[in-house]
């Protein structure tokens, strides 16, 4: 009834805009893909960045490297390569600007690694809606990250590189750090979604947040809260399926449980300190910790004292204020 009676307010908040085209662009943008039963996901990315493509779309060689790889690394390369602290390995840009959602869990994949290197960014809050704040870009999702003015996108692929920057002479990678990392591209992400809009409550409260984070306009923060709440409550019922989700919370606990079992006793995957398979679980469940979802997961699952850990061993944002 909540979710109801917010669209009932957001009719008449509309009626203030300039023209009726203003209006219909508004509701369009926010409505349209919802409704689409062959293909929601393009939609619900551009009003909230939850979901995101990047990841089964090709990356142009132009746009972005990508990691070679020499095979299977030794473990003894592999323990080298983790003591180091983030401090002592270097990558000094001039100028890094990460386009993003506040609330897109690829986003914070990169932040969190971004975060950890204490490497210094600015950050460009895009509408999701408009878009205007990438129209310079011919790639039109985010994140879209600039360095010294090199455009990269993908977030796989954007922390594949810098990492590769900062390691020239290391181009192998651990078997299980790159197995746990397209377990977070291809698993847990298509986790979060059904539970953090399984209900019309918390689809409202996880809009709240994304409404309160962005960059929108008045008028588009009440048509993105009350018609992106009521509509990815029922797309999420497809997501379910989609992904063959009977129990939205039980696969959430399950990966949850997965990922601590995976840790091995250890206090991070990486051993005594976070590698990249680390930084993305960390980096995709940061933005719903503080959602219903994640408040249950951390108290139904033994995945908090981790969550803990990354907290304090990413440390402080690197972000640079304007």
């Amino acid at each position: 009834m909540t979710v109801i009676r917010g669209l009932l307010a957001l009719r008449k908040a509309s009626a203030g805009a300039e023209s009726s085209a203003a209006r219909l662009r508004l509701f369009g943008a926010s409505v349209s893909g919802f409704v689409s039963t062959t293909d929601p996901l393009p939609l619900s990315h551009r009003l909230c960045g939850w979901f995101d493509l990047l990841l089964a779309q090709p990356i142009p060689q132009a746009v972005t490297g990508v990691r070679s790889f020499s095979g299977a690394s030794s473990a003894a390369a592999q323990d080298v390569r983790w003591r180091e602290n983030p401090q002592d390995v270097k990558l000094c840009p001039k100028d890094v600007v990460l386009y993003q959602y506040e609330a897109c869990p690829f986003c914070n994949k990169v932040k969190a690694f971004l975060d950890y290197y204490k490497i210094p960014y600015k950050v460009v809050e895009v509408n999701p809606i408009s878009k205007k704040e990438i129209k310079w870009s011919d790639y039109k999702k985010v994140p879209i990250l600039k360095v010294d003015g090199k455009q990269m996108v993908n977030s796989s692929a954007i922390i594949d590189e810098l990492f590769q920057q900062m390691h020239p002479s290391n181009l192998a990678e651990d078997e299980e750090e790159r197995k746990w990392c397209r377990w977070v591209d291809n698993h847990l992400v298509h986790v979060l979604s059904p539970n953090i809009y399984r209900t019309p409550s918390e689809a409202l409260e996880s809009f709240n947040y994304i409404t309160s984070h962005g960059n929108f306009s008045f008028t588009e923060r009440l048509i993105a809260k009350y018609t992106g709440a009521a509509a990815m409550y029922m797309v999420s019922k497809k997501l379910k399926k989609r992904h063959n989700i009977t129990d939205e919370r039980g696969a959430l606990y399950e990966a949850a449980e997965t990922w601590v079992n995976a840790l091995k006793n250890r206090p991070y995957c990486g051993g005594v300190k976070p590698n990249l398979a680390d930084l993305s679980v960390f980096g995709v469940l940061r933005p719903v910790r503080n959602l219903k979802s994640g408040k249950d997961m951390v108290e139904n699952t033994r995945i908090g004292e981790w969550y803990d850990r990354m907290e304090k061993a990413v440390g402080d944002s690197a972000r640079v204020l304007s």
